[in-house]
């Protein structure tokens, strides 16, 4: 069941050297490509790279956060075309989002790094700095990167009682 899924899902930094199984890429190039999209427009892209040199460079596109990417045997790069839709933000990070619970689903493990309005240095986005590194064109932005491979990490889900219960009402605000 999907709860399930939600309830053992982590986030996982640590990765196997081992190649994710083409079956597995293809399957998640399926799930990313269902990805909702406000009235269908589908404003995403994706870069599927197993290369490990390339994977080094995308490591490297932001100060923090990114840099375990580079022991990842797949990174899936998120990338949108704002000129298509006002809600390429959203529609980028449901598909990122997409990514990250199809990974888990195959026994995956993965992470979102995020991309979106993050410096590469004082010259250049990291947005920028992976569309030159991958070829994107200019008009796209990238959303956020994901790191996928066979965990070299267990977690422990997160017990219920650390949900933000709090943060529900019903029916009206704090009610």
């Amino acid at each position: 069941m999907f709860i399930d899924l939600l309830r053992s899902r982590r986030s996982i930094r640590s990765f196997l050297d081992r190649p994710v199984a083409p079956e597995k890429i293809e399957l998640l190039t399926e799930a990313v490509l269902r990805a909702p999209s406000s009235r269908g427009i589908n404003p995403w892209g994706f870069v599927l790279v197993t290369a490990p040199d390339t994977i080094a460079r995308l490591a490297q596109a932001k100060p923090h956060g990114a840099a375990f990417l580079a022991k990842a045997p797949l990174a899936v790069v998120v990338y949108a075309d704002p000129a298509k839709s006002d809600v390429w933000v959203e529609d980028a990070a449901i598909a990122t989002l997409i990514v990250h619970l199809a990974a888990a689903d195959l026994g995956l493990g993965s992470c979102w790094i995020q991309i979106r309005q993050r410096p590469h240095d004082e010259t250049r986005s990291a947005s920028r700095y992976i569309s030159e590194v991958l070829g994107i064109p200019p008009a796209m932005e990238v959303e956020a990167m994901v790191a996928v491979g066979y965990p070299a990490e267990g977690k422990k889900p997160h017990a219920p009682s650390s949900l933000e219960r709090a943060k529900i009402s019903f029916e009206r605000y704090g009610a």
